[in-house]
């Protein structure tokens, strides 16, 4: 079906459930993140023009499944790897080794980048933004956008823990809040000062909880949380009491006011 969408299409999962009423929303969840597993899909947030704050979130579908490396080349340049002819063979190729499968294959470490120091070190700043280093890897392009706009390394610590609640339940949560709310204004050039690297113009997101992160940090285009089901679990209801029990729990109640009141009027 999604082969068949005009280029433009809308391709998020109100959108699919309400173009195929046969499935409801949550097969459409896990159909894409079978099909981007496999190598066909990948979600990305593009900027709008190089100069320009807004965003827009784009889903890029192949109909030859793409291996990782593909999709970190295409998402960093944005253009395709070559094909190799048919009946040739890449210069160099190494050996082909069996490798074990496994359902939960760790990301390979992250770089130690300006950004990814300045996350790690909130920590030590206030111990409500500790972060582990799944968050540090996930908001670090956010925060290496801060840096890229100029902003110093203890300016990003200052605003990031400048005003803290008492208490944070979730500080990768928090952080990436404050991150995208507070991101500094681009400053223009000075003259006889070197020209500042271009910004982030391209983010990879997970195709399922859809935040950004590094490409190499998203196996099959799924973070590590969500390829072990961490992000889809649905958690359960909350219990609620049968009709028939809050009457009686009600009726209960204005019985101990009423006897209360009498045992006042006796007094």
């Amino acid at each position: 079906m999604i082969d068949r969408f005009p280029e433009g299409a809308a391709m998020d999962v109100k959108s699919l459930a309400a173009f195929n009423p046969l499935y409801g929303q949550q097969a459409v969840r896990t159909a894409l993140n079978k099909l981007s597993a496999a190598g066909h899909l990948r979600r990305v947030r593009e900027r709008v023009g190089a100069d320009r704050s807004q965003w827009v979130f784009r889903t890029y579908f192949s109909r030859t499944p793409r291996g990782d490396g593909w999709w970190n080349h295409f998402i960093a340049t944005g253009e395709a790897l070559p094909e190799t002819p048919p009946g040739a063979l890449p210069e160099a190729a190494p050996p082909a080794r069996p490798r074990e499968e496994s359902t939960d294959a760790q990301p390979p470490p992250p770089e130690e980048t300006p950004a990814y120091r300045a996350l790690a070190g909130l920590g030590a700043a206030d111990r409500r933004l500790a972060l582990s280093a799944a968050d540090c890897a996930t908001l670090e392009p956010l925060a290496a956008e801060w840096l890229t706009r100029g902003a110093t390394e203890a300016a990003f610590r200052s605003a990031m823990t400048a005003g803290l609640p008492p208490e944070i339940h979730s500080p990768a949560a928090f952080t990436r809040r404050r991150l995208v709310d507070k991101l500094p204004p681009i400053r223009p050039p000075h003259p006889g000062h070197p020209a500042v690297a271009p910004p982030v113009t391209r983010l990879a997101e997970c195709t399922d909880c859809r935040l950004p992160a590094r490409p190499q940090a998203l196996l099959g285009g799924l973070c590590r949380a969500c390829r072990t089901g961490g992000r889809s679990v649905v958690p359960p209801p909350p219990a609620r009491l049968a009709p028939t029990a809050v009457h009686r729990h009600a009726a209960r109640a204005r019985a101990a006011l009423y006897a209360g009141a009498n045992s006042v009027d006796r007094e």
